[in-house]
């Protein structure tokens, strides 16, 4: 079954066709495009016609374009249309339109990729689930997702992203969701919106994109709870709230980590609901439960989904665990690496450091965290970083270093005996973290992903023979 005909694509977007054509995927990327996609030429670092003919070469189906490119056929498979981007757009919102999936959309200043993930593992024990790839929640991200979705989709989560006022509605706004969930609300992206607030507005602005008797589905703890609850007031929204709160429908009571793995209990209409998710973090505890409560607005069964969840851990700069073998022969010489590299604000920073304090190191091994800046903050962003040297969690962490202009105000606000090395850039701290690891220590690895720390993870990789937990 053909995902785009050449007749569907031209009927959505409003263009034109040079032939007849049959699409099995949408690509945006020569790099990623597999044979019988249709490549979008979207403009971005560089205008995607200048690739078309390499597209084409490769396989593709057929190419979105306002033109026929230098050096391609003007008999080669095109779709012609006005501008790129209304079109990609105009995919989008066809692909929801003819779709009958439960669709949920996700948004969060923190945990919205994590959470995107344990719903595709939960969904999918329920039926064929469609996700966004990686953190595709952006003007391009979301329309790419829902062109891709498969026709037999019973499920599809949307990951919704934003770094400015007024990105999320309409990206809502084309998903119309059956269910929106909002992970939290905290202090990322202060320096386009001033104040936690605003932040809070722009998060529940999902919910005006819910379909009629939608579900909004958001942390009921958090200060800004009662921006959320006013958003679903105004929708016309049923609303879930989850939390250790005992406003809450679906209370944490209780977590438990151990051996990498978290068990929690929570208490949902006066019975207890047990699961567990394969990770260590009281967050995944708390997203797992936001997750089950996006399960009981679809109305699956509850002990279903806790088992599917289950099978649910974190990837690759996320939170993923990995340890590291320093002697092929002695399996005890080895130290365990916690990659959550790939993002950080004040509110992820805790969790994870919360995480590192709770994890034993080995015999004779140390808590170590290396550090990297958080992105956009605004003026506030030096203390910040400096609040983070007085969390609990640094109680139980033996040493820190430090990456980045920002993140020299955490180290200088540390204590002399926890301060390993501060550099500017990763490629200036990548011999001092090394030097210093020995077998039985537990390194956290954490940051903005603009500080690039993900190559200090794959160059303590080289030191041994790793193997994901």
């Amino acid at each position: 079954m053909s995902l785009w005909t050449a007749e569907e694509a031209a009927a959505a977007t409003g263009g034109r066709n040079t032939t007849g054509w049959q699409a099995s995927g949408v690509s945006i990327d020569t790099r990623t495009l597999q044979p019988g996609d249709l490549f979008v030429a979207l403009k971005a670092a560089r205008d995607g016609h200048d690739f078309v003919a390499q597209a084409l070469e490769k396989g593709a189906a057929a190419a979105v374009v306002t033109h026929v490119p230098e050096g391609v056929s003007e008999a080669a498979p095109l779709l012609i249309v006005e501008a790129i981007m209304p079109a990609l757009e105009a995919l989008g919102r066809a692909g929801r339109d003819r779709t009958e999936a439960q669709v949920v959309a996700v948004t969060g200043s923190v945990g919205k990729t994590s959470t995107k993930e344990m719903l595709r593992q939960t969904l999918a024990a329920f039926g064929p689930t469609h996700a966004s790839v990686a953190s595709y929640n952006n003007h391009w991200g979301v329309p790419l997702t829902l062109a891709r979705m498969p026709r037999d989709s019973a499920f599809a989560v949307i990951e919704i992203g934003m770094n400015h006022p007024g990105e999320i509605a309409p990206l809502a706004g084309i998903a119309r969701p059956h269910v929106a969930m909002i992970t939290t609300v905290a202090p990322a992206h202060l320096e386009a919106f001033g104040a936690i607030e605003g932040i809070a507005e722009e998060k529940a602005s999902i919910l005006a994109g819910l379909v009629a008797g939608g579900t909004a589905v958001f942390n009921a703890e958090i200060e800004t709870a009662a921006i959320l609850r006013a958003a679903a007031r105004a929708a016309g929204a049923r609303y879930i709230g989850f939390g250790e709160t005992p406003r809450a429908q679906y209370r944490l009571a209780h977590v438990e980590m151990a051996h990498g793995v978290t068990v929690a209990r929570a208490r949902v209409r006066h019975e207890d609901l047990h699961f567990k998710i394969a990770a260590t973090g009281r967050h995944f505890a708390m997203n797992g439960l936001g997750v089950l409560a996006v399960g009981d607005a679809l109305g699956l069964d509850p002990a279903l989904a806790a088992a599917a969840l289950s099978r649910w851990a974190p990837v690759t700069g996320r939170g993923a665990r990995q340890t590291i073998a320093l002697d092929p022969v002695d399996p005890s010489r080895a130290l365990e690496v916690i990659d959550d590299s790939y993002n950080a604000n004040p509110a992820s920073m805790e969790a994870a450091l919360a995480v590192l304090a709770a994890t034993p190191a080995g015999e004779r091994g140390r808590r170590i965290a290396c550090l990297g800046d958080m992105a956009e903050l605004g003026d506030t962003a030096p203390e910040l970083h400096a609040a983070l040297a007085g969390l609990p969690a640094m109680d139980e962490i033996d040493r820190v270093f430090c990456v980045g202009p920002l993140s020299k105000n955490l180290w200088q606000a540390l204590p002399a005996e926890k301060r390993g090395k501060w550099q500017p850039t990763v490629a200036d701290i990548l011999s001092d973290v090394r030097r210093d690891l020995r077998a039985g220590d537990v390194l956290l690895v954490k940051g903005s992903k603009a500080t690039g720390l993900s190559a200090l993870v794959d160059a303590i990789r080289k030191m041994g023979h790793g193997a994901p937990q």
